[in-house]
């Protein structure tokens, strides 16, 4: 989950798929992204994203945004924010029983940058560069954080 659901959290859904997919995943686990603003509702991730993800494999073209609802928190086993804000204002909408589902997704990165994953959208196209290199750090690590659940040792 980031801000808009055109960059971050878009890029983060197309990698972790692409990720499913190359190891023969994509029945076992599922994605799905969103926003925690409603102004990009319905729009396709940012040219600059889908230009990123394109370069490293991943299509980001199907995916259209749309705002965290409430009942995402029962529907997932995880909800992942990009940054800080992203996880207070997740946490603030949060059911209280569900609250520990919610986490930062850099916590699942060995490099743990401070505040999470940058939004790039104001920014130039070494933003993206540096946005993706976290995401595709952090689905491996989501991923083996929910292949561990199923284990039981989550």
């Amino acid at each position: 989950v980031c801000l808009g659901n055109i960059c971050r959290s878009p890029s983060a859904e197309g990698m972790f798929r692409a990720l499913l997919a190359r190891r023969g995943l994509e029945g076992r686990f599922g994605a799905d992204s969103a926003g925690t603003g409603n102004w990009h509702v319905g729009a396709s991730p940012d040219p600059r994203a889908r230009a990123a993800a394109k370069e490293r494999g991943v299509d980001l073209s199907g995916l259209r945004a749309r705002s965290v609802s409430p009942d995402d928190f029962g529907r997932f086993d995880l909800v992942v924010g990009m940054d800080e804000d992203n996880v207070e204002d997740l946490l603030a909408v949060c059911p209280p029983g569900l609250r520990g589902r919610v986490r930062l997704f850099t916590d699942f990165t060995a490099s743990r940058p401070a505040g999470g994953v940058p939004d790039p959208y104001y920014g130039g196209p070494e933003g993206f560069d540096r946005m993706m290199d976290l995401i595709e750090e952090g689905v491996k690590g989501v991923l083996a954080h929910l292949e561990a659940l199923e284990e039981g040792g989550g």
